[in-house]
């Protein structure tokens, strides 16, 4: 339990320890306690009821234990929370971006990331924005958990992972169909293999000089874009419907789709997915419901869906 995965570890789990003590000795205490009275005054022991006027001695007594007990749950619980609020100036600040249903991670040098890469010993705050609906960040190993409200300004969790690994990072607020799938990774590197990512900005793909190598390499980073966006959650690459159409196979087909509440056949082609992208309540695929997606206008570019545009037409 006490793994010491982050500097919270400890003041969480000793309020945790201590609860569930107190808890577990009146569980029991009680427990034998009120076995011994069915026992002690069954009606072959204690054929004569006796009544019983009270004991003011007793009362008080019972009345300041829990009260004692239950400020020290209160003293240990915001011990451990107090530092939570408080993050160091000169913490690394990383945006931690959710929505339906995947997680993104921005950095202050411009890299993004889908798991959450991080520099051991090094106090690290989370700027916590959701653009949707009400997410969750809870990383277990690190005793850290933040809900996150759309809309909501200084919003963050700050921490110091203190240990190597990989670690999981959960949304635990239920925010819709895939709501179990939005899980991800936390990643803690020593501070040199960190830097050699952080700085790394050469990409995944190196293109060559052809024109294969060039649309390949947009093709990839188009997957990447839809990755970070949270857009493979509800659109599949395999045909399965989940909230939305797939993406296999969806590029120069035919689709009925309704628009102004009216039925027409359309081509998926750039202009249809630019549309469907920046207004997607506009041409609405028939037998899906309005109001699933959000508008990306203000966060992708037409560059953007060019290279979104050069992966949906791999998928064949």
């Amino acid at each position: 339990m006490f793994s010491g995965a982050s500097n919270f570890v400890q003041g969480v789990d000793t309020a945790f320890v201590f609860i569930l003590g107190v808890s577990f000795f009146f569980l029991i205490g009680l427990s034998i306690l009120m076995l011994y009275f069915v026992w002690r005054y069954n009606e072959k022991r204690n054929p004569v009821a006796t009544q019983i006027e009270g004991n003011n001695t007793l009362e008080v007594i019972w009345t300041i234990i829990p009260t004692i007990l239950v400020l020290l749950m209160f003293w240990y619980g915001y011990k451990g929370w107090r530092p939570m609020m408080s993050p160091p100036p000169d913490a690394m600040e990383v945006d931690a971006i959710a929505r339906m249903w995947s997680w993104n991670f921005e950095y202050e040098n411009g890299k993004s990331s889908i798991t959450l890469k991080l520099p051991v010993d090094k106090p690290v705050k989370l700027n916590l924005i959701s653009v949707d609906v009400l997410h969750s960040l809870y990383i277990p190993a690190f005793r850290v958990k933040q809900d996150m409200v759309p809309g909501k300004e200084n919003s963050f969790m700050w921490f110091i992972p203190q240990r190597t690994g990989v670690y999981d990072l959960y949304c635990t607020e239920y925010c819709g169909l895939r709501h179990s799938y939005m899980y991800t990774d936390v990643e803690i590197m020593t501070q040199e293999d960190f830097d050699a990512w952080y700085n790394d900005t050469t990409g995944v793909l190196m293109a060559t000089d052809t024109a294969a190598g060039e649309d390949l390499m947009l093709a990839m980073m188009g997957k990447q874009i839809l990755e970070s966006k949270g857009c493979i959650a509800c659109h599949s690459l395999d045909g399965s419907a989940i909230v939305g159409p797939s993406f296999l196979g969806i590029y120069g087909s035919d689709h009925i789709v309704i628009t102004d509440g009216k039925e027409r056949t359309i081509n998926v082609d750039d202009e249809y997915i630019r549309r469907s992208i920046y207004d997607p309540n506009y041409d609405l695929v028939k037998g899906y419901r309005a109001g699933q997606m959000l508008s990306y206008e203000k966060e992708l570019n037409d560059e953007d869906i060019d290279k979104i545009i050069a992966f949906l037409k791999t998928l064949k």
